[in-house]
């Protein structure tokens, strides 16, 4: 007798399944064991190319659908099922379950990212009768360190930052146990073999009796402390105290830009902040990233000017075991102004606190904390790092290919992405590279990625601006070398995520700061026609002048000048903001323009962003940090309205050309009108929408497309995103945006990926 799918429903029937997806590295075959000894079948489980391989036998009747149901149910957290095949297998009289080994070179082997402390670890830790009560470093398989403390393939604690702890008795029969929670959980510890908390003077490096309760006293007192999370330090002082925010800022030299917050718990957060739903499940999740959250109420010095705070939850025990003492802290990097996260004491930390919470599990690979905020329930990330690196993305069958592939993304907030055996591994975020410290982190990152997944580079990915420090570095490897334009590769990117298949051809909306255009200039307001192979530039904003180069993105009052300058000409309202400026500058900046003297031609879409948050008085004459102006203008456009500003296209033939001198001049107008920012700034991101919706028609009218991506870092503006696809959407179109990955240019090597693997697709073809 069989069932609907074939299988055996007799006695004496066995079954072969094979799941897909990350399920390798996450704690997956001994789950499966336990499995099927709580079933009562035999068999065994094995690591096979892209997945798990499970054999199951049993003597009684039974179709196994039980065991389908609780094996999809109840998961390892760690592990990602895309997809389960079953099918009848011969029935070998076995007798019992059992984990087999992989065959060398059989499987691509997973390392997961470091995870919060589970449930069950949790409880164990408060729990007085436990041998594990108030340890630090409690973990099991499905919780804890991964990614950050392993130095080598394969995984285990001969090759991780755990080799020189060796593991008593009582964590030795936990860890050979397959029945065990901590079965082969590498980070195992305990009080009695594992790694240890302690707490020092930084100036004077004497140790403090006391602990984590003495560390968090020292916090109330308003002393900055320095705490060794999973991928780094964070710097942390009270949330509340006014007077050590402002001395942390001075420490950070960082005026305005935000500091992130630890909270408790979610009371804790709810007090400061609003939450939906999905904003507290991403709170809660096993991820822990810093969420963005619109604010409650004020806590000075934390994010000014801005109506969101970054909150998350403690996700290491000893994060845990501090907070039991505190509400609220700010855990800030602990890093110097531009540069990479600091893991040990040896870069300099004492420089930047009071005192050192530390420990001495080393960290391997630093990582900074990952940063999302929610936009119609879905999660846009700010940062992808902690918790999320390096999870991998499995290709399209149709790009499978043997070759291994190194892509190296931008120059700012850069990732490096690797391909081997059909998966792409993106690393964390590493920052811009123009800092000496972070381009040894990405010289670092690409050491410890090919390492570790025994990637051998064939080929080598670059952008195509000839001066990005990652172009050099391709250049110099001697390897076969693409470039791919800078917004080519971010719309390619979310196509490779969301398995667009080739061929398909899509309009991208690829908005930001810059990137290097084919015709030499700076590129920034782009909607590229395109699919894997190529793209056409259907239209971009219109050019205007970048007075001073690099300079006029850390002064936006020159965007001002020069978009003023683009609708009036020479003789231009006086308007408020422009009394906050010498008339030397003014006239100065003027000719610069006029004479065409160090004003190269931009089409960028952030320096418009720019130009009306100094024009509506919200940015300051120079910004601290990237997007500061466009996050306050962001942050004003408050006011519910359906009015928008004007704005022409340009062309009886693309690229069309979108001139925002009409918007420029109304918004003007409303100026001298005495209107609101928040009105002002509303009708702005309103006038963004109608021109994206505008080309969209235009794409779907001559070319047939009716498929947008949504790319580049100003996709990180949560009003713009939410209007722009509204409308969209009902006009029909379908919108594509990255979900598992940042929009702005961490997403760069992930595209530049997708580029080569069609281009060896192609070059199999003919």
């Amino acid at each position: 007798m069989q069932d609907k799918k074939g299988l055996k429903t007799e006695k004496k029937n066995s079954v072969q399944i094979v799941v897909f997806g990350v399920v390798q590295g996450v704690g997956f075959r001994p789950f499966i064991y336990r499995l099927a000894h709580q079933f009562k079948y035999a068999g065994w489980v094995k690591n096979i190319g892209f997945g798990v391989e499970i054999h199951l036998e049993s003597g009684e009747k039974t179709d196994f659908k039980d065991f389908l149901r609780t094996l999809q149910e109840e998961k390892p957290p760690l592990s990602q099922i895309e997809e389960i095949k079953v099918k009848p297998a011969p029935f070998l009289e076995l007798k019992d379950f059992s984990i087999q080994k992989s065959k060398e070179g059989e499987s691509f082997v997973f390392i997961s990212p470091d995870i919060t402390i589970c449930e069950s670890c949790r409880k164990e830790m408060k729990d007085p009768s436990d041998r594990r009560h108030v340890y630090p470093f409690i973990n099991c398989t499905d919780c804890g360190p991964r990614y950050t403390i392993v130095r080598s393939l394969p995984y285990d604690r001969e090759e991780t930052t755990m080799k020189s702890f060796l593991m008593c008795a009582d964590c030795k029969r936990e860890y050979i146990n397959p029945l065990d929670r901590r079965y082969h959980a590498q980070p195992i510890a305990c009080p009695a073999c594992g790694p240890h908390v302690h707490l020092q003077n930084a100036r004077t490096g004497r140790r403090i009796k006391g602990g984590i309760p003495k560390a968090a006293s020292l916090i109330k007192q308003g002393k900055i402390l320095a705490v060794k999370g999973l991928g780094g330090f964070h710097l942390v002082c009270a949330a509340l105290n006014q007077e050590a925010v402002h001395r942390l800022r001075e420490i950070k030299e960082r005026k305005t830009k935000p500091l992130a917050l630890m909270a408790r718990d979610l009371k804790t957060i709810g007090k400061h902040a609003f939450l939906s739903p999905a904003e507290k499940e991403m709170v809660l999740s096993a991820r822990r990233p810093i969420v963005l959250l619109k604010k409650r109420k004020e806590i000075k010095g934390i994010a000014p000017h801005l109506e969101e705070m970054g909150f998350m939850l403690p996700y290491t025990p000893l994060h845990y075991l501090l907070l039991e003492h505190l509400d609220l802290i700010v855990a800030t990097s602990s890093n110097k102004k531009d540069a990479p996260i600091m893991k040990d004491e040896k870069e300099g930390i004492e420089k930047l606190c009071d005192y050192i919470l530390s420990h001495n599990r080393p960290i391997h690979m630093r990582a900074d904390d990952s940063v999302v905020k929610i936009v119609d329930d879905q999660p846009l990330f700010i940062r992808r790092a902690r918790g999320y690196v390096p999870y991998p993305q499995r290709v399209p069958e149709e790009f499978l290919s043997p070759c291994h592939i190194l892509a190296l993304g931008g120059e700012l907030k850069d990732t490096v992405s690797v391909y081997k055996n059909g998966y792409v591994v993106t690393s964390q975020f590493l920052g811009d590279l123009d800092e000496y410290q972070n381009y040894k982190y990405f010289e670092e990152t690409i050491r410890h990625l090919t390492h570790l997944f025994e990637v051998k580079p064939e080929l080598i990915v670059s952008d195509l601006h000839p001066d990005f420090h990652t172009t050099r570095y391709a250049q110099k490897s001697g390897l076969p070398h693409f470039q791919v334009q800078h917004h080519f590769a971010h719309i390619l990117a979310p196509m490779l995520e969301h398995r667009i298949p080739a061929g398909k051809k899509v309009l991208g909306v690829s908005l930001d700061g810059y990137g290097y255009g084919e015709d030499g200039l700076a590129w920034g307001g782009e909607f590229l026609l395109g699919d894997y192979s190529g793209y056409q530039r259907l239209a971009h904003f219109k050019y205007v002048p970048l007075p001073g180069g690099d300079l006029a993105a850390k002064q936006p009052w020159r965007m001002a000048l020069s978009f003023l300058m683009d609708a009036f000409g020479t003789e231009f309202p006086r308007l408020k903001a422009l009394k906050r400026l010498p008339q030397n500058k003014i006239k100065a900046v003027k000719s610069m323009i006029e004479l065409k003297i160090n004003s190269p031609l931009t089409s960028s879409c952030g320096r418009l962003f720019d130009a009306v948050s100094y024009l509506v008085g919200l940015s300051p004459l120079e910004v601290e940090f990237e997007a500061e102006a466009p996050m306050r203008l962001e942050s004003a456009a408050k006011e519910e309205t359906q009015q928008s500003y004007g704005f022409t296209i340009q062309g009886k033939t693309p690229p069309f050309q979108v001139s925002f001198a009409p918007a420029i001049k109304s918004i003007v107008k409303d100026l001298e009108r005495n209107r609101q920012a928040s009105s002002i700034s509303s009708k702005f991101h309103n006038t963004l929408a109608r021109v994206i919706t505008s080309i969209a028609e235009t794409a779907r009218k001559d070319h047939g497309i009716d498929t947008v991506v949504f790319v580049g870092g100003v996709f990180l503006n949560k009003k713009l995103l939410h209007r722009a696809a509204s409308l969209l959407e009902r006009n029909g179109f379908h919108i594509l945006r990255p979900m598992v990955y940042s929009p702005n240019d961490e997403s760069i090597s992930i595209g530049q990926i997708a580029y080569a693997l069609n281009r060896i697709k192609s070059k199999k073809k003919a």
